[in-house]
């Protein structure tokens, strides 16, 4: 029963983890955005150029990836002081997802080399499972209504409506579409849904190997 019960705490970990780990790693593909400039036209319907609409995304992206507590300044954008208040919100969320991701690896792997001296490798099963299942779910209320569920996201998430940007006193809203926060959120489907397929993989070739 101990072990049966340290297989689902592991499972829970390596799941957060991977989670934790594909929203940190989409956060930090600049590259994606660079192609929804293109993909989204959006220098022609902004009438930004590209340089500056790379500039100031650029700011977003290092002050949500930053640790330290310097406050966000856009090198073309004024930002008003809501905007302010919800980006340090939104960095306060990345903030959690990358502890989640430095603990739970620290923790994963401790708790997998102790797995692998009991030889018990149910925890592999179990995170593939619970990896698949949560994206299918997502998933699947993205598709059905991506509106809906960006709208509900920003509700449950911030406890304001700072989040609902005016273009005139925070033109950055204009270069962020909401496309660009679809494609991040197929990105990060794809990311745990490739995590789950390696953990289920691992652990049939265990269970090969095993056997023989």
């Amino acid at each position: 029963m101990k072990i049966k019960t340290l297989s689902i705490l592991l499972s829970l970990i390596l799941t957060l983890t991977l989670i934790s780990l594909a929203v940190v790693l989409t956060l930090a593909c600049k590259p994606l955005y660079y192609l929804d400039i293109h993909a989204l036209h959006i220098p022609e319907t902004t009438g930004y150029t590209i340089s500056e609409i790379k500039a100031n995304y650029d700011a977003v992206i290092n002050y949500s990836l930053s640790f330290g507590n310097a406050p966000l300044e856009f090198p073309t954008f004024p930002m008003s002081e809501s905007g302010r208040i919800h980006f340090k919100e939104v960095k306060n969320i990345f903030n959690l997802f990358k502890y989640m991701a430095i603990f739970g690896t620290l923790a994963g792997a401790a708790g997998i080399l102790r797995q692998r001296r009991k030889q018990s490798y149910g925890y592999l099963k179990l995170t593939a499972i619970l990896t698949v299942s949560l994206p299918a779910v997502i998933g699947a209320t993205v598709a059905l209504n991506w509106d809906w569920a960006f709208g509900t996201f920003h509700e449950l998430a911030f406890n304001n409506d700072y989040w609902l940007f005016d273009p005139a006193t925070d033109p950055v809203i204009n270069i962020l579409p909401d496309a660009y926060f679809l494609h991040c959120a197929f990105m990060i489907l794809v990311l745990v849904i490739l995590g789950s397929i390696i953990c289920g993989l691992t652990y049939r070739w265990i269970g090969k190997k095993s056997a023989k």
